[in-house]
């Protein structure tokens, strides 16, 4: 019996040491990154920027057109869509850059005040057609000019949304200015190894984000209706595409040599 027992207490002498060591070992890792290493070494983050001028224009435009049946408001759109459509050819536009984004039939409805008689309620006045289509240029000194065509083209029924300025080709700026970033980021850490009175090791963690923000410029107004009418219109639209600022994050982490 007594030998049963000592053979107790040691088991659970055993599973209270494991139990222990169990609680104060923690996870090491999130994802991929080991937290511990963190701990050691020297980590730094830098940051490279470059400007870019932008050589492609994106516009949003179209046609809304409002009558009091769908087959009339459906006839008015398409006659007013297929004379921007031909305006935009005429100016170089090529089929391939002019893509549909959004189609919507909706009904027209006004609130009807109630009578003695009768409830107040919502009576359908008419349908609205909504066509909007994004048209990619490629020469931004003619987004001006195309616009203001587009607009004689549609007359009333033109929309014109809105219009981002890109770059077509982006690669080289991001590999630029991530360049910058991984620069500075040895700098920095370097310049920390140094002050410390330390040598500077290998890379054992390493990673990369970049940023491309689009330059918006808004082209319509608001009326009292809160729907979106076109800009007044003007001879020779002024357009300005201004630059674009592309944007590398690195962080770096190195390990203290020996």
């Amino acid at each position: 019996m007594k030998k049963f027992w000592l053979v107790a207490m040691s088991l659970v002498l055993m599973l209270a040491v494991v139990g222990f060591s169990g609680c104060t070992a923690g996870p090491t890792t999130i994802g991929t990154v080991d937290i511990n290493s963190q701990q050691s070494g020297i980590w730094v983050s830098g940051e490279g920027k470059v400007t870019a001028t932008p050589d492609v224009v994106i516009l949003n435009l179209g046609i809304e057109s409002s009558k009091p049946t769908v087959a009339e408001a459906q006839a008015a759109a398409t006659e007013a869509m297929d004379k921007v459509m031909q305006a935009l050819k005429d100016q170089g536009v090529d089929e391939e850059d002019i893509q549909t984004q959004y189609f919507n039939i909706s009904e027209d409805r006004r609130w009807v005040e109630p009578l003695p008689d009768k409830e107040g309620k919502q009576e359908i006045v008419g349908y609205r057609i909504t066509n909007i289509v994004t048209v990619k240029l490629r020469e931004v000194s003619k987004a001006g000019a195309i616009i203001d065509s587009v607009v004689t083209a549609g007359g009333d029924l033109t929309r014109i949304n809105s219009i981002a300025f890109s770059v077509d080709e982006p690669r080289p700026y991001y590999e630029d200015a991530r360049d910058l970033a991984i620069e500075y980021a040895q700098a920095k850490a370097q310049q920390l190894a140094d002050k410390a009175g330390v040598k500077l090791g290998k890379v054992t963690y390493m990673t990369e984000s970049s940023y491309y923000p689009g330059s918006i410029y808004r082209n319509y107004y608001v009326g009292d209706s809160g729907m979106a009418v076109p800009a007044p219109a003007v001879i020779e639209t002024a357009i300005s595409a201004g630059e674009l600022e592309i944007t590398a994050t690195v962080q770096v982490a190195y390990a203290i040599a020996d």
